[in-house]
């Protein structure tokens, strides 16, 4: 019995893909790409609604702000210089980081410019990585690098041309010019021998010896071929730029419309909830909080031959921390007053991207909001990441006059 039609059937369940892919279709370096594609256009523009629906990402009093994050970065990045000029603008600033997030997620997820979003998604991955992950330790830890060279090959070899509306608008404007499709698809070199003859050092054998030459192989055809082909073909590209110029204006336009309405609708059912009063030691604020500020600092303290004054006992009560500046460092610190009734301190920039953490009462936790990373209290120890390492430990005595002493 033949099994010729058994093995046509197989073909045709073979045929029948999603997507209208080929077969063996996974092999294919722009297939390959998509799954890179949607993970960073996803990634990307769900960063950017997150910063646009949470309005402590705009209060400078959260210390999740954008404005808390630049002071927390001049501590740890080598661009300190520039961003201590940059705070003042920080609200604006993060509202350019958030479109741009968007910008970049969206052209990535439906193919259009690809390169281009890839390009703007190197340059704030990078950025970032200046900025915030500059000294993660280990440095895998730091995702921003990692996206970084993520970007890399959507930039080399750009979108492709699966699901992609570049490659639908290049498809569109070569039928309009009556030319063949300019989807690309591998060939084995072996058959571009068969096509265009056998390869002796430089020289073709089917053309007699003469020269290798793309501009005449049906197969290699590249910027040496006929004059008529590359007049149609530069025609093609200008009706394409020009389609993907209007089509990247309406998307664009559609994409701040519904981020705008995405951000709104979760800032009334969802937004996170203001910071609550600050309490500094050595302020004249007598409110107690369950969360120590990060740019609640006072000026240093007068020390003593106990140590340096912080402030009075009182104002930090049983469950409660307080923020204060370390006179040596200049840096944040934190103190909390224990359930025990025991005191502890620590310097609060946490070591994985140098923002400062504050204190949960609920959790009896130490938490950073940039990356949520905790801290023990009692010792300072990781609990959860991604922080490499734990606070550093600060030496505190409660005087007989009731005063705080950092020693």
């Amino acid at each position: 019995m033949s099994t010729f039609p058994r093995s046509t059937e197989r073909i045709r369940r073979e045929r029948r893909l999603p997507f209208g892919a080929p077969v063996r279709g996974w092999a294919l370096a722009e297939w390959a790409l998509v799954p890179l594609r949607l993970f960073l256009g996803v990634t990307f523009v769900y960063a950017s609604l997150q910063k646009l629906s949470n309005p402590n990402f705009f209060n400078a009093q959260s210390p999740a702000s954008i404005q808390q994050q630049l002071i927390a970065s001049t501590r740890v990045s080598p661009l300190h210089a520039l961003l201590a000029h940059l705070t003042g603008a920080a609200v604006p600033l993060g509202l350019v980081i958030a479109l741009g997030e968007l910008a970049v997620g969206v052209g990535t997820l439906l193919g259009l410019w690809a390169r281009v979003a890839a390009l703007g998604g190197a340059v704030l991955s990078f950025i970032l990585f200046l900025t915030v992950s500059f000294h993660a330790a280990p440095y895998f830890t730091g995702a921003d690098l990692v996206f970084f060279f993520a970007w890399m090959p959507l930039i080399l070899a750009g979108g492709g041309s699966r699901l992609s509306m570049d490659a639908l608008i290049a498809q569109r404007a070569a039928a309009r010019a009556n030319l063949s499709s300019p989807v690309l698809v591998p060939i084995p070199f072996a058959r571009v021998q068969e096509l265009c003859g056998q390869f002796d050092k430089g020289h073709c054998a089917v053309r007699h010896g003469l020269d290798c030459d793309a501009g005449v192989c049906p197969v290699l055809l590249g910027p040496r071929a006929p004059l008529t082909t590359r007049v149609a073909i530069d025609r093609v590209d200008r009706r394409a730029l020009v389609v993907g110029a209007s089509t990247v204006a309406a998307v664009g336009v559609g994409s701040l419309v519904a981020g705008a309405a995405i951000a709104g609708v979760a800032r009334l059912i969802g937004a996170a909830p203001p910071p609550a009063a600050s309490n500094a030691l050595g302020g004249s604020s007598s409110a107690t909080t369950s969360t120590a500020p990060t740019g609640a600092t006072t000026a240093s303290p007068p020390a003593s031959s106990r140590g340096t004054l912080l402030g009075n006992a009182s104002q930090v009560p049983v469950g409660q921390a307080a923020s204060f500046t370390i006179p040596s460092t200049g840096a944040p610190g934190i103190v909390v007053h224990t359930v025990s009734g025991g005191w502890v301190a620590y310097d609060a920039v946490c070591p994985h991207a140098g923002c400062t953490v504050g204190f949960s009462s609920s959790a009896d936790v130490m938490v950073c909001p940039c990356h949520g990373s905790q801290f023990q209290v009692s010792n300072g120890a990781v609990l959860n990441g991604p922080a490499p390492r734990g606070l550093t430990a600060l030496k505190i005595t409660e005087g007989s006059n009731g005063n705080l002493y950092l020693q």
